[in-house]
């Protein structure tokens, strides 16, 4: 066979094992990082016990077809032979990808943070339809969505907004959202039909909890604030808001979703360890640049990714020099497309790095 991979299987067989055992439970650190390399090897398992299966199957139709002289069974026994060696193929292919590295990251919740940059109102009005256009896109795929924060311009529109993706996998579909996107159209307020050109920065965070990343008390600055609004339906009147301030770095977060200042802080907190975990992150992947198996993936969140461009209709991805017709169903929900594309393009990449370094 083209793979043997019991040794996988027996690895996989040993997390389960450890897993059912009751005292490593007293360690939640071990249990998530046990779970977490459990989930990752789950796909390629069952991909290899169906592959086995295919072959058993094969060298069945192979003996009749050895051995037997009556014609129908032989026929039968072709049949046989033929499927089997097509689903090996296939089979051989998804567990060609399934064995490419991954994102540790990939499994989990995720913060999304959109931003309007260049050119004011545009800006804020594209960041508002893009906000839609991934919240509708997650909801479709399955996802749950929630507004945490959000800051609006006079028109109504998002200067700034951050909202969670929760279920598995939500950081593997989200992960290529983050960058620079601009956007060429003709505002509304343009007399003499003009393109304009606006910009958004997007920035997708994978939700992280004390076990992934430390924060000491006395690394932070708490102020205890006034919310302005909750939610569009009253002004709070007590000083629930928190404005939350990492030192060393100088990260700060402002939460005023809910008016109990415990839950504001406990909210807070988690945005916080993610902001400085995604910002520790990109440090190491940059130091770790050259290395870098993905041609697609970048942590540098100045580069501009992609441009829609709303008169001819076209949305460009710059990474993978890719053009993808549409922008109304796009804008709507109909991400998958890029999306797709973008996780093809990095799966091809990593695939020619291993062979590179293979040969």
């Amino acid at each position: 066979m083209k793979f043997n991979l019991d040794n996988l299987v027996k690895d996989y067989d040993n997390l389960q094992q450890e897993l059912s055992n009751p005292d490593v439970f007293k360690d939640q650190k071990k249990v998530r990082d046990l779970s977490s390399r459990k989930k990752q090897l789950e796909n390629t398992v069952e991909l290899y016990k169906d592959y086995k299966q295919a072959h058993q199957s094969l060298d069945e139709a192979v003996e009749i077809l050895y051995n037997e002289k009556d014609e129908e069974m032989r026929d039968l026994a072709k049949m046989q032979k033929d499927e089997s060696e097509n689903l090996i193929l296939d089979l051989e292919e998804k567990i060609k990808y399934s064995l490419l590295p991954k994102d540790k990251d990939d499994d989990k919740n995720i913060i999304v943070e959109v931003r309007a940059a260049a050119w004011g109102d545009e800006a804020s009005l594209f960041a508002s339809e893009l906000t839609k256009a991934y919240m509708l896109f997650a909801e479709n795929e399955w996802f749950k969505t929630e507004i945490s924060e959000q800051s609006l311009n006079e028109t109504g529109w998002i200067k700034e907004v951050m909202f969670e993706v929760r279920w598995e996998w939500a950081y593997a579909k989200f992960k290529y959202e983050s960058g620079v996107h601009r956007v060429q159209r003709i505002p509304e307020t343009e007399s003499k039909g003009r393109v304009h050109t606006s910009t958004i920065t997007v920035a997708i965070m994978p939700e992280v909890d004390e076990l992934d990343i430390d924060i000491k008390e006395e690394d932070l600055d708490i102020k205890a604030t006034r919310a302005s609004w909750a939610w569009w339906q009253h002004v709070n009147k007590t000083d629930s808001a928190i404005h939350m301030t990492h030192i060393p770095t100088w990260i700060s977060v402002f939460c005023q979703e809910w008016r109990s200042q415990h839950k504001n802080k406990e909210k807070a907190f988690q945005i916080l360890r993610s902001k400085i975990y995604a910002m520790e992150e990109e440090k190491r992947a940059q130091e770790r640049w050259e290395q870098r198996l993905s041609q697609v993936w970048s942590w540098d969140r100045s580069e501009k990714i992609r441009t829609y461009n709303f008169p001819q209709d076209r949305v460009t991805d710059h990474r993978i020099g890719q053009n993808f017709s549409g922008i109304p169903q796009i804008m709507m929900w109909k991400l998958w497309h890029i999306v797709d594309a973008l996780a093809l393009a990095d799966e091809q990449a990593k695939l020619e790095a291993a062979s590179k370094i293979n040969e």
